[in-house]
């Protein structure tokens, strides 16, 4: 296959939620992104519905994992393989791709961005959209970019490369990456809002600090989601601050 063929397919991938729909999900999308092969083989118009019919059926995975569906599903249409082969890998991936997604990207990797930007902007640099767009995006492009290549070049083995990333185990390490910034975020916020808080008589700014940090244990040792947590404490800050 070309590499401009190729190329055109990614780009494509990266708008797969363009055309969302509750429906079938994901699948207009998904044969938005495969329309280019159809382009370079030349197939006539009752092949080219047979193919489209096969990818408009419903589907729905993580948008940064769906790369590398796509990347495997090209390379077993374009070795004439059978076509139940694509449909059958299609429906068993989005699930897990789904759920491993999920975790990783928006529960764990971008709570663990948006308090870092957090935490800078309360220290007052104007760089903390910056810095989260800095933490988040270059790991969710590697992993596009990357599982694409991976999926055309392995085919139906490309899963190797996804499972090879362990996302489950990081997400964990993220998750505490994150409730450590959270209680830096703490600090901070307190550090920052004591100039404008009237303590009574005796009561030092500290004390508070010290109970906002066990109130952040307490929502931990809970299992309250560490998001929530972040926009807790927040608030608090905030109204405190009033």
């Amino acid at each position: 296959m070309k590499r401009s063929t190729l190329f055109s397919i990614f780009m494509r991938s990266l708008t797969i939620q363009v055309s969302f729909n509750f429906r079938r999900m994901q699948n207009l999308g998904f044969a938005f992104a495969m329309f280019p092969l159809i382009a370079e083989q030349r197939k006539d118009r009752s092949e080219m519905g047979v193919f489209l019919a096969r990818h408009l059926q419903m589907f729905n995975t993580h948008p940064y994992l769906v790369s590398s569906v796509i990347g495997s599903v090209v390379r077993i249409e374009e070795e004439a393989c059978i076509p139940e082969s694509a449909e059958d890998l299609k429906k068993a991936l989005m699930g897990p791709y789904a759920a491993i997604g999920d975790s990783f990207f928006w529960g764990a990797l971008r709570s663990f961005s948006a308090v870092g930007a957090v935490i800078l902007a309360l220290a007052g640099t104007l760089l903390a959209p910056l810095a989260f767009l800095l933490l988040y995006t270059p790991a969710h492009l590697w992993v596009r970019v990357k599982g694409f290549l991976e999926g055309y070049r392995c085919g139906r083995n490309g899963i190797d490369f996804i499972r090879a990333l362990d996302l489950p185990k990081e997400s964990v390490k993220f998750c505490y990456l994150s409730l450590i910034l959270i209680g830096s975020l703490a600090a901070v916020a307190v550090d920052t809002a004591c100039r404008s808080w009237n303590f009574p008589p005796g009561m030092p700014g500290g004390a508070v600090g010290s109970v906002l940090l066990l109130l952040v244990i307490a929502g931990v040792r809970l299992g309250i989601s560490s998001v929530k947590i972040l926009y807790g404490m927040s608030l608090l800050c905030m109204a405190l601050s009033i």
